[in-house]
């Protein structure tokens, strides 16, 4: 009997077998079970899901949060020849209906969604036409309120669930604690407990942490001392900025990335990294999720995440294509002050909480019992500024506040431009005295959209930059001018927070913070930092053991590869070595002629303590000299042992 799956693979990716549990997944959900897989970073997730979903009649959809996996899995699927479309943030109405159309009228095979778009009225109506064979849950550990990145938008999966429910569901992450996997389960209604594990195990990437004052000064003779591309994590969105400049004035090539940019720089940046024009990308956390670069030597952290979930996911988007890898953590003692620092930022006291509904109800002028489901634009530094509020409790605040069910915080939502003629027809025809390429400019406008004298349309400006051939920056600029010649109103796309009442106003004195919101989520909070303390901290465990330990893996090896592990390994070496032997190689090194300085010196599996106290006595014995911090053999006829 033909193998279906073995067949696909082959036909669409090339390879003759299936990796770790891949078929065991593909079996499972191909047999319409609802299926839970957990596989590391660069374990092979996609194949799980799209092969059986090409196996099938119908359309998968498949539910992230990564919009840059959307666009490079829809570029790869397309590639091969297979329909597949994404639905995100950015994207027009125009073209959000077109999409969702095509597939429930054009056999589409893959429709990529984020969370968000899930509640959408559009969404759910069209979803309910559509051939369904599957519904994928990519990062699944965010539903799970015990996960380290948990979302609201996610718990919107049950509403899916409820519009097909005879359609099963594929659940994929690579982090998941024990407790979270089983909440995993519950959230999204499993219908049977059915879970496949791969072993967290990354034999080829050596974790190390590094003890130092001077991060940034490490971080150049790390990257100095390793070859290929690099990620360097921190938790600032300037900080990022800040280290990409230091690394360049030191003679690399790097760029950075962080939520705040806008598309199309975010696109530029990251193909800019990953065609190799820039060796190193300074990212915050915003960074990485679903980026396909297998041949990354480094990943580095400049500041500690506040999970080990997060750490490890960062981790290990280094050596996914098997070869050697180096996970770098840089701690210094201040390091535990700034993240248990994290934990009143992130639940500050519930009567700071109660205030600062208090005071967004003063902002918006809600009269008490008035409020319910009213949305309005929300200006975070605006809010703290008028009210005496620190921008990170107060957005902590918003999101328990959200989490309680009293509001609907929406950061940075990215609303399309939008354009409305404000001139007549026969007005804008007797127009002769624009300049020829704003004129160009707005005849490309006129045939690319319809209703614009009518009311505002949304439109895209990569779009009418690529059908008129003007730069997109000059289309920017020309739209602008249109505007101040009041021949239309332009208003440009931009990030805006959203505040949604889902109560009417009540007396903050009244607001309910239940244990599973606030004391309970805490608690793992603060279990969670201290877990990654340890890691940072511990110098006696291997480092892979202490993370696989951390997943539920109980009797994982030591990885031999960690700076732990290495440092044992030198001890061992080092107590088989005679006082004689190890003086000896330090006279051999020592006879190139060479300067050594004292501070750098340093024997291959010899402990540094011990090095220190032969070369201590070789130098009062003179055999050795010292002279202004640098070591040599004393001069011709010098005593000598």
């Amino acid at each position: 009997m033909e193998d279906v799956y073995l067949s696909i693979l082959k036909q669409y990716w090339g390879y003759d077998g299936f990796r770790g549990i891949q078929r065991d997944i593909i079996e499972s959900i191909g047999n319409g079970r609802d299926t839970l897989g957990l596989m590391p970073t660069g374990g092979g997730k996609s194949i799980t899901f799209q092969v059986p979903a090409l196996s099938r009649e119908g359309l998968c959809i498949v539910v992230t949060p990564l919009i840059a996996l959307m666009k490079d899995q829809v570029r790869h699927l397309r590639e091969r020849g297979i329909k597949a479309a994404a639905v995100y943030s950015g994207l027009s109405r125009e073209e959000i209906i077109v999409a969702l159309e095509n597939c429930i009228f054009g056999n589409y095979k893959f429709l990529y969604v984020s969370p968000e778009r899930l509640a959408t009225d559009i969404f759910q109506a069209k979803v309910r036409h559509m051939p369904v064979s599957f519904l994928t849950v990519d990062e699944a550990h965010c539903i799970s309120q015990w996960g380290y990145d948990f979302r609201p938008s996610y718990t919107r999966i049950a509403d899916i669930r409820r519009i097909l429910p005879d359609i099963p569901i594929l659940a994929l992450t690579a982090t998941a604690t024990p407790e979270v996997v089983e909440d995993i389960q519950r959230q999204l209604g499993f219908r049977e407990r059915n879970v496949f594990r791969m072993s967290f195990e990354r034999k080829n990437l050596a974790y190390i942490v590094r003890h130092t004052e001077d991060k940034f000064g490490e971080l150049v003779h790390i990257l100095r001392s390793t070859e290929g591309s690099a990620i360097v994590y921190t938790r600032s969105r300037r900080n990022t900025r800040e280290a990409a400049e230091r690394l360049i004035e030191a003679g690399f090539t790097a760029t950075y990335y962080h939520a705040g940019l806008d598309h199309a720089d975010k696109d530029a940046r990251q193909q800019a990294w990953q065609a190799g024009q820039a060796r190193i990308m300074v990212a915050t956390n915003a960074f990485g999720m679903g980026i396909d670069k297998p041949d990354v030597r480094l990943v580095a952290h400049l500041d500690l995440p506040d999970s080990i979930e997060a750490y490890f996911q960062e981790a290990g988007r280094a050596g996914r294509d098997g070869l050697p890898a180096y996970a770098v953590l840089l701690y210094q003692k201040f390091d535990r002050t700034r993240l248990m620092k994290r934990i009143p930022d992130t639940f500050p006291a519930k009567d700071s909480i109660r205030e600062v509904y208090e005071h967004l109800c003063y902002y918006y002028q809600m009269a008490m019992g008035d409020g319910y489901n009213v949305t309005r634009e929300f200006d975070l530094n605006e809010f703290c500024r008028n009210f005496k509020h620190f921008p990170v409790q107060a957005d902590s605040a918003l999101r328990l506040l959200e989490r309680a069910g009293y509001i609907e915080y929406t950061e940075e939502q990215e609303n399309a431009s939008r354009l409305h003629v404000l001139l007549r027809k026969d007005e804008l025809y007797r127009i002769h005295e624009l300049p020829s390429q704003q004129e160009t400019l707005l005849q490309w406008v006129l045939r690319s959209y319809g209703g614009l004298f009518s009311d505002y349309v949304f439109i895209d400006e990569r779009r009418i930059a690529t059908l008129s051939g003007i730069p997109l920056e000059e289309v920017y600029f020309g739209l602008l001018s249109l505007s101040r010649a009041r021949i239309l109103h332009y208003i440009p796309r931009k990030r805006t927070p959203y505040i949604t009442f889902r109560t009417k106003r009540i007396e903050a004195d009244r607001l309910v913070f239940p244990p599973a919101i606030y004391d309970e989520r805490k608690k793992s909070f603060e279990e969670r930092i201290e877990a990654i303390l340890h890691y940072a901290e511990e110098m006696d465990f291997c480092r892979s053991k202490v993370l696989l330990h951390y997943f539920g893996e109980k009797d994982a090896p030591d990885c031999g590869v960690c700076d732990v592990c290495r440092q044992k390994a030198r001890r061992t070496t080092g107590k088989s070595l005679t006082d004689e032997q190890i003086a000896a190689s330090i006279m051999q090194i020592l006879g190139d002629g060479q300067e050594h300085l004292l501070t750098e010196f340093v024997l291959p599996a010899i402990p540094r303590e011990r090095t220190a106290l032969i070369l201590h006595r070789l130098i009062e014995e003179e055999t050795v000299r010292l002279h202004d911090g640098i070591l040599s053999l004393p001069p011709s006829g010098s005593p000598q042992p």
